[in-house]
């Protein structure tokens, strides 16, 4: 319990724990009365050198009136935060507000003074620059919009911290000190260095657990069996290249099964790096204790007994995870199945799985135990399903991911030069904004193959995942849009990984097909159709093809122009051997090998010899080397050739994937096709564009207005219409009609001809129910479509009609815009009407949408043929249809105040739009974590 200080409360919510630069974790909280003892103990540790710089004096020992003003704030004009490991403060910030004269004030006063102190054991640890993020967000929040700070010439270091932060800023230099301003108002650079630094600082967090110089398996048991003894022994069958300890509270031995043994790891000489923990759960906390103290840098706790057993369990698997940070310890787990690193550098097998997987260039994650062991039992089989030797770099199985998650992961394979396909296998996403950020630039250097268990229940009861209104329909489009490969299963998620890891990306649709079978043939070219490729008439080589055919025949598709990627169908011969199978596949790789930037696939049919034959003489591996430690590494990934990126690695020979069905194979290379294309546009996403009648100032008074009334407002058609209207958007005038009379009256000032329809919430936009009269041209008719619409549904007060002026002939469609919680602002467009509804055909984009967001939006549709002249029928004007689409995203990405719009219909004609309806639903702008300091997830 934390004690406030002056007049304001514990501001609690800037508690937070962070990632450093060298991979540990650290904790940053609010300065307190409660803090003197910590305060002077720290200040003990610091040299006199850091001192003199903080002080421009010697300044030996704190007084105790120094103390006092130290731990004294008011968390509004003075607040010091301190970053803490083990509870000992590490580091501390505080900032005074000042006036013009630089002398203490309060409000209206928005600048401050701040100041930093380091311990000297943690300096380079990136600790300042976290801090530097946390007392800006902390005086931002409390009207401050600038900071200046004056730092001794020769204190480089903490000069580095401000001017590396990427804040606006001036330096000028008098009496000796170096005096710096900057604004605390976020930058697109300030913004891409925060991101670069939690990039760097998550990648590191997950390298020291996947490659530990030492690991300890506590809770390794005598007898061969157990969890511990089992991964124990994992480690060892390995070949683990560091320190191995077994290490359990009975052992009286001091080696158990050739591994050195010890009664605790407090017991262990040497530093531990890694701890794997296989006790049960009540016992776990005990040894967190005795890791940190000890040094260790992270855990991977496979003991179960957490969250996924119930409430009970919750709270510990919370318990448990503050207490590892309070070390600077990351966990991966609890209920984990471990992780592996095949590198021959490491060859850490720190999990339940018997064998080591072979080395290779895919990386693994799954969530689930169960999935991860299907993984690599399917990637390591050569024979059955998916054949072929295939490789992996590195395992990760989170089990209850309360810590480390697959966007830790992801920031670890982004520029791991060991690893070139990622595959992932989620039950839930807890940050769907951030994965999605991070999945778009890992999908920019590598593919990223994603399958969604649990799409249709809750998540595990062992995950805690924020809740989203977003049905995973959307949720799917929106991890395409950021370039991710969805697929739905197991199987897919295989043999896309397979075909990614050892082809390169097509360069189009255009596919090739050849082989001995002419059935087999017309499946594969019927299969292409399906997913949208564009296949060439199949090539029968007969079933007396040789392998000099096949040969022939391959090396002449891949030369022709026309063609983007090869699929080859083979059937054994009756009698065929071992040997004509390594034939056949010597001739196909050697055929490709002459045309090495366009896929060679092949579909077999229960030939296991040959898909054997076609990798058998090579491994995705890496090749072994006689340079120099970090000669030919493999470059970053912003760094790599184009021609090599999302292909296989240079360092390993090309290999052939073989499918047992020709849809597999085929559904494969759909995906890489696709993916292929979202490459090439990404390579320019285009622009949001500005708009000169955006009237934003306007918009946010109206709004500050209307919510002055009350938060979750649902405005009046005529408050809608105005906000609107700021933003150029112009809805079609509708007027009451709560009688026959005020019908006609109506009608008259808006002129003939008319549309009557009723607005009650069960009949609105339902044309299909017959709640609208359109074309009325004269009272006659209006009166006469009032009563039967009155006579059929009831009365006037049930109804709510309103007349409207005609609009022109078009293609009636919805544009929607909503702010989920989790996946923020999204963006939907489809055809109006029950049909779409019913096919759920809605395309999604995630706001701010770009011009070529608005434009991939309005044809990503399967119904986008209506827009376009289908069937002889005039094209309508989708020029004007993505301009207001753009309108609308820029209104709810200029006011997360407006947290749902819908349009509908908006009737698109030959030329311009009407918007018929419109529907806005404001609230107070929710917390977004995106844009804040870098924080780790609250548990």
């Amino acid at each position: 319990m934390q004690t406030s200080s002056d007049r304001h409360e514990y501001p609690s919510h800037w508690e937070a724990d962070v990632v450093l630069r060298d991979g540990g974790t650290a904790r940053i909280r609010p300065i307190t009365v409660d803090d003197a003892e910590r305060l002077v103990s720290f200040y003990e540790q610091v040299s006199d050198e850091s001192k003199y710089y903080r002080f421009f004096a010697p300044y030996p020992r704190l007084s105790a009136k120094d103390v006092h003003r130290f731990t004294h704030h008011d968390f509004v004009d003075r607040v010091g935060l301190a970053a803490t490991v083990g509870g000992e403060f590490i580091a501390t910030v505080r900032y005074d507000r000042i006036n013009a004269d630089g002398r203490p004030a309060s409000l209206p006063a928005d600048e401050a003074e701040v100041a930093f102190l380091v311990q000297d054991a943690h300096q380079g640890r990136g600790v300042a620059s976290a801090l530097l993020e946390h007392i800006a967000a902390v005086a931002r929040e409390r009207d401050i919009r600038r900071f200046a700070a004056e730092v001794l010439p020769a204190n480089s270091k903490m000069i580095k911290v401000f001017t590396d932060a990427g804040y606006q800023q001036k330096r000028h230099f008098e009496d000796g000190v170096v005096r710096l301003e900057f604004d605390l108002e976020p930058t697109d650079r300030s913004l891409a260095v925060q991101r670069a630094r939690e990039q760097r600082a998550e990648a590191r967090s997950v390298q020291r657990l996947l490659a530990p110089g030492s690991v300890a398996v506590i809770g390794a048991g005598r007898t061969p069996g157990g969890v511990g003894r089992s991964v124990l022994d994992n480690l060892r069958e390995a070949g683990f290249t560091g320190r191995l300890y077994a290490v359990n509270k009975a052992l009286q031995e001091k080696e158990l099964g050739g591994v050195p043994a010890h009664r605790s790891v407090r017991d262990i000489a040497e530093p531990v790096d890694l701890a794997v923990v296989a006790v049960p759960a009540p016992y776990v906390p005990e040894v967190v204790a005795e890791c940190g103290e000890h040094g260790v840098q992270g855990l991977v706790v496979v003991s179960a007994g957490y969250a996924e057993s119930g409430p009970a369990g919750r709270e510990r698997q919370r318990a448990l995870v503050r207490q590892a940070r309070t070390y600077g310890m990351r966990i991966i787990g609890p209920n984990a199945f471990g992780v592996i690193n095949t590198s021959p550098e490491v060859r850490l097998n720190a999990s339940l799985a018997p064998e080591m997987p072979r080395p290779g260039r895919i990386g693994l994650f799954a969530q689930s135990g169960a999935i991860g062991i299907a993984l690599l039992s399917r990637l390591h089989r050569r024979g059955g399903g998916v054949t072929g030797v295939t490789g992996v770099s590195t395992f990760v199985s989170s089990g209850n991911r309360a810590d480390v998650s697959g966007n830790d992961v992801l920031q670890y394979w982004y520029d791991d030069p060991d690893t070139d396909v990622a595959l992932m296998y989620l039950e839930s996403i807890g940050n769907p904004r951030k994965f999605t950020r991070l999945a778009r630039r890992t999908a920019a250097a590598k593919p990223l193959v994603v399958v969604q268990g649990a799409r249709h229940a809750a998540a595990p009861q062992g995950h805690a995942v924020r809740a989203t209104r977003l049905p995973h329909a959307t949720v799917s489009a929106l991890l395409r849009q950021a370039g991710v490969i969805r697929v739905d299963t197991i199987t897919e998620l295989v043999d896309a990984g397979l075909l990614l890891a050892r082809q390169p990306l097509p360069a189009g649709p255009r596919v090739a097909i050849l082989g001995n079978s002419e059935s087999l043939g017309l499946l594969t070219f019927d299969a292409c159709l399906a997913e949208g490729l564009r296949p060439l008439p199949p090539l029968d080589l007969t079933t007396a093809a040789s392998a000099e055919d096949f040969h022939r025949a391959l090396t002449k598709a891949l030369a022709d122009d026309r063609c983007d990627a090869v699929v080859v169908t083979a059937i054994p011969a009756v009698g065929e051997t071992s040997a004509q199978d390594a034939a056949l596949a010597e001739a196909l790789r050697s055929a490709s090998a002459s045309a090495p930037a366009k896929p060679v696939l092949v579909v077999h049919v229960e030939l296991g010899g040959l898909a054997e034959a076609l990798s058998a003489a090579a491994s995705t591996a890496p090749q072994a080397a006689s340079t120099a430690p970090g000669a030919g590494q493999a470059p970053r990934p912003a760094e790599r050739p184009a021609t090599t990126v999302g292909g296989p690695s240079e360092a390993s020979p090309r290999l052939i994937p073989a499918y047992p069905a020709a849809e597999r194979a085929v559904r494969a290379l759909g995906e890489a096709v696709k993916y292929a294309q979202w490459r090439r546009e990404a390579a320019d996403p285009g622009k949001v564009p500005e708009y000169e009648d955006i009237d934003e100032k306007g918009a946010a008074e109206q709004i500050d207005e209307l919510l002055s009334r009350g938060s979750g407002l649902t405005l009046a058609p005529e408050d809608a219409c105005v906000l609107l209207g700021r933003y150029g958007i112009d809805v079609h005038r509708a007027l009451p009609a709560p009688t026959p009379d005020e019908a006609a009256a109506a009608a008259r000032t808006l002129g003939y001809p008319v549309a009557l329809k009723t607005t009650a919430p069960h009949l609105r936009h339902r044309a299909d129910l017959g709640g609208v009269r359109l074309d009325l041209t004269d009272e006659t008719q209006l009166r006469r479509a009032y009563a039967e619409l009155t006579d059929l549904f009831g009365t006037p007060e049930v109804l709510r009609p309103v007349v409207q002026g005609m609009a022109p002939r078009g293609v009636d469609t919805v544009v929607r815009a909503v702010i989920d919680p989790a996946a923020g602002a999204v963006l939907s467009f489809g055809l109006a009407g029950a049909a779409s509804e019913l096919l759920g055909d809605t395309a999604h984009r995630l706001v701010p949408v770009t011009d070529r967001d608005a434009s991939s939006l309005v044809r990503s549709i399967r119904t986008a043929p209506l827009l376009f002249g289908w069937r002889g029928s005039a094209p309508v004007d989708t020029l004007a249809l993505e301009e207001l689409m753009l309108r609308v995203s820029r209104l709810v990405d200029d006011h997360p105040e407006v947290v749902a719009v819908s349009l509908e219909p908006v009737v698109v004609a030959p030329g311009g739009l009407s918007v018929l309806g419109a529907t806005v639903r404001l609230a107070r702008a929710p917390v977004r974590d995106d844009l804040g300091p870098r924080t780790l997830p609250v548990v």
